[in-house]
């Protein structure tokens, strides 16, 4: 069973930057891949960005060439730089590991991001 816990998010004004954090534990197998899901009020949740254990990396277009996301393998930890922020990216921001062996995809409680223009 994977916890994962996150941590930065808050309120910050448009062309802002923030960091994401989220640490997994209580894995016994790899975790294959870590990334970031948003859902912002009335909509889905979806994709920002999500990277392999050997470092691959994909990303929503709406985020290209702003966020960054990393990854701490020894410490299974991965991050999300976000700059030039837009109060569009205002969302609950989740965190996301899978594990292959056995396949199962675990989820963070959120972090809420706003944006303010």
């Amino acid at each position: 069973q994977v916890q994962l816990v996150e941590s930065g998010g808050g309120l910050v004004q448009a062309g802002g930057s923030l960091r994401l954090s989220c640490a997994a534990s209580g894995s016994d197998s790899s975790i294959s891949v870590m990334g970031w899901y948003r859902q912002a009020p009335g909509k889905s949740r979806v994709q920002v960005a999500v990277i392999t254990s050997d470092g691959f990396t994909n990303y929503a277009d709406s985020v290209k060439g702003r966020f960054t996301i990393s990854r701490d393998n020894a410490k299974n930890t991965v991050y999300l730089q976000m700059n030039s922020l837009k109060p569009e990216d205002t969302a609950v921001y989740d965190c996301y590991a899978h594990t292959p062996l056995p396949p199962r995809d675990y989820w963070g409680q959120g972090t809420q991001v706003t944006v303010s223009s």
